[in-house]
Order: structure tokens, then C-alpha cells, then sequence
């Protein structure tokens, strides 16, 4: 489990990256975008969030593996 603080800064920080790369590089970049905003989306509906499963098990930024406290 992580703060969602986390979550956000990381999601906010992809985008602000992707957008960035769409302006300067490609503008193919922007699927990154969408991919961040339906993940998103989808994990607000199934609590489902794969950035956190990575986080836990790295036990990074102060997460845990889900169902472990």
C-alpha cells in the first residue's frame, strides 16, 4: 500500500514528461499520456493500480506489498 500522494505525483509527473516529449519529439508521445489517464481512471473503479504493485515490492517511498502492513 502506498500514500496516494505518491500515486499522484508520480501519474502527475509521467504526464508533464509525455506532453513535454510530444512537444519536443513526437507527438506519438501523447498515447503515453492516455495510457497514464486510463490507468487512472480504471484504478479508481477496481482499486487496481500497477505503479503501487511495483512500489510495494520495491518497498520504495515507504510502500508496502499489498495486504501487508
Amino acid at each position: 500500500m502506498c500514500d496516494d500522494r505518491i500515486i499522484r505525483r508520480f501519474a502527475g509527473a509521467f504526464v508533464l514528461a509525455s506532453a513535454a516529449l510530444a512537444w519536443w519529439i513526437s507527438p506519438l508521445w501523447l498515447v503515453f499520456t492516455a495510457f497514464v489517464g486510463l490507468n487512472l481512471f480504471q484504478s479508481s473503479f477496481s482499486e487496481y493500480c500497477p505503479l503501487e504493485r511495483v512500489l510495494g515490492r520495491l518497498r520504495a517511498f515507504g510502500c508496502t506489498p499489498r495486504g501487508r502492513k
